[in-house]
């Protein structure tokens, strides 16, 4: 799925990255534009976080839930655009890939709105990043990232992919402001740490993931500085790597006592002293390239500078829980109470796979299913059909009748095709899609004018051919005495009788048909009643002849009963739906088709009928 941003706007919560009527310009995906919107709902807050959609190039609206509501975002084609249509928004998350990450980031650092930009794709390339944090510097504004999951401030909103799932950011209690301020570079670590912060304190209040490439837009120690001039945060935590000098910066601060606040500190990556060669973790930058990147020379300076720092990972929750523990009774943290969030409902794609609750479907589909690795014809791989050589007449029989028919019954069908495709300009549908070729409409305008036309006059026959002649030949009546009972009824036999073709002048595609069907079929009893019809009509006159439609319709009477792959009650049901004219629109769209693309390749102009072929009458 392509690639979406987003304008998040905060209304009525003071904060600092995340500022007072603050708003962010995201690129995303439709998932993170529903978590967004969860977790203003469970905020309490009257408006979704998330105020508008960019999609390059596209203009409309994004639907997503907010609550039980159902609501319409706006998508804008441009970041320009959308910066001026949410000028209140000031911090821009982006989603696109390290391909494009570069352009787009770039271009949001130069809207004067915006102030904060978190770049979410790993792998830029270093020499981008370098200008896009120089860029930045200058104009005194903030990129965090590359490599980043974002950054979430608990109880206002959360940018990125930070937090998980609303199940996860609801049991870190992110739906209020904790005590805690944490900066990370790993953002699956960020989001582990949020659940232990939860348990031991009373959560979070601003969490950073800085993102893991070797040149990051923002620091450690820029976030430490920051949470430590926000008056909420009481405590400090903080998780590093190994790889790179960063967490040196962070040293420094705290030497020089520019860090008032307890900090806990953890680097990771201790176990890379058990390889003998020099380890890449996950992160670009998580490489040691000597003795001071290794994290074992960065926890032991960070202790040394004063921060709380564990023997091991394992012992990081303890050390956090003492040293909040230690806080609260010096009244250097007053707990924050926990508020019951609202309920937000499960999204029912959500609910239906994990089993809570049951939806009906809305189609039913017997013939075909792209459900797998390749598509299926009533049960029939892709690769299949060109493995056994199938042509279109077995494709026609598996999609119409979910089978697969015998070879002459499928060569049949390519006949009736064939033979049906064009039946020259004059044709009351080939001269409407002339007609409309030559006023310059569409293709599909083209065809639908000459398809209309097919009804019981023209081409539309071929069912109610095949539905008389079962009816009178399996009830044993004679074509004499069909032929009469049709008369009294005042209609005329489908099936018989032709404007151009007559007993001297037979339709070869007629006889064609009949050929193939008598050297092919197992019986042709339909087929020699309708002979029979026209035997007795040819008595009358000598255009009654049996026409394609009869034959064809005749014909396929034949081939269900012959085959024996169907029941009565099929074929019954296959005269009775329209099966047999389906057959005629299928084959004469191809000629329709062709008309189209021949006037439009002669370039004919309007087409007016003449007056001396029209009769201007009184009557």
């Amino acid at each position: 799925m392509s690639k979406l941003a987003s304008v998040i706007r905060d209304h009525g919560y003071g904060a600092n990255i995340l500022s007072l009527d603050s708003g962010s310009v995201l690129q995303l995906q439709v998932e993170s534009c529903s978590a967004y919107a969860g977790l203003r709902f469970s905020l309490r807050k009257r408006k979704p976080s998330v105020a508008g959609v960019i999609q390059p190039g596209s203009e409309g609206f994004h639907k997503l839930f907010f609550g039980q509501e159902e609501i319409a975002i706006p998508i804008h084609g441009t970041i320009a655009g959308a910066c001026q249509a949410h000028a209140t928004a000031d911090v821009f998350v982006n989603f696109a890939s390290f391909r494009s990450a570069f352009a787009s980031s770039m271009e949001a650092l130069q809207q004067p709105t915006i102030q904060v930009v978190a770049i979410i794709a790993e792998g830029v390339p270093e020499g981008d990043t370098k200008k896009l944090i120089a860029y930045a510097q200058t104009y005194n504004k903030v990129l965090i990232g590359p490599a980043t999951v974002g950054g979430v401030q608990a109880g206002a909103f959360k940018i990125g992919d930070t937090a998980g799932t609303l199940d996860n950011i609801l049991a870190c209690k992110l739906y209020r402001p904790g005590s805690v301020g944490f900066v990370s570079k790993s953002g699956g670590m960020s989001n582990e740490l949020y659940n232990v912060l939860a348990r031991v304190t009373d959560g979070l209040y601003e969490g950073i993931a800085i993102g893991g490439d070797a040149y990051p837009g923002s620091t450690l120690s820029d976030h430490v500085l920051r949470f430590s001039n926000i008056p909420q945060i009481k405590m400090i935590v903080v998780l590093g790597e190994l790889g790179g000098r960063d967490e040196y910066s962070l040293v420094e601060a705290l030497q020089q006592g520019r860090v008032q606040k307890p900090v806990v500190a953890w680097v990771t990556g201790t176990c890379a002293k058990l390889f003998k060669s020099e380890v890449q973790f996950g992160h670009a930058g998580a490489k040691s390239s000597g003795d001071m990147e290794s994290a074992q020379a960065k926890n032991r300076a960070l202790q040394l500078a004063g921060a709380v720092v564990p023997t091991s990972f394992e012992g990081l929750e303890l050390a956090i829980k003492q040293v909040y523990d230690r806080l609260v009774p010096e009244k250097s943290i007053y707990p924050t109470q926990d508020v019951t969030p609202p309920v937000v409902p499960e999204n029912l794609s959500n609910a239906i796979k994990s089993g809570k609750v049951r939806a009906p479907t809305h189609i039913v589909s017997t013939i075909c299913d792209d459900r797998g690795e390749e598509p299926t014809y009533a049960g029939v791989n892709m690769s299949t059909l060109f493995e056994r050589d199938y042509g279109v007449g077995d494709v026609l029989s598996l999609l119409w009748w979910k089978r697969s028919l015998p070879s002459y019954c499928t060569k049949f069908i390519e006949m009736c095709v064939m033979l049906c495709a064009d039946h020259g300009p004059c044709v009351s549908g080939a001269h409407n899609t002339i007609v409309s070729a030559r006023a310059a409409k569409d293709l599909v305008s083209c065809l639908t004018s000459g398809l209309l036309t097919i009804g019981p006059r023209f081409g539309g026959a071929v069912d109610d051919a095949a539905r008389y002649f079962k009816m009178a030949q399996e009830t044993n009546l004679t074509p004499h005495q069909f032929v009469e009972s049709m008369k009294k009824k005042g209609m005329r036999v489908p099936g018989i009788g032709h404007r151009i073709k007559s007993r001297d002048n037979r339709d070869k595609r007629v006889l064609l048909l009949q050929q193939y069907a008598r050297a092919h079929f197992p019986h042709v009893k339909y087929l020699d009643y309708a002979v029979a019809v026209e035997d007795y009509t040819l008595s009358k006159a000598a255009n009654l002849v049996l026409n394609v439609d009869g034959c064809i319709g005749a014909l396929f009477l034949d081939l269900l009963a012959s085959c024996n792959m169907f029941k009565q009650q099929e074929i019954d049901e296959i005269v009775d739906i329209g099966y047999l004219n389906g057959l005629f629109i299928l084959a004469r769209s191809i000629g329709l088709i062709g008309h189209t693309f021949d006037q439009k390749r002669l370039k004919q102009p309007l087409y007016r009928h003449p007056w001396e072929d029209v009769l201007y009458t009184k009557v």
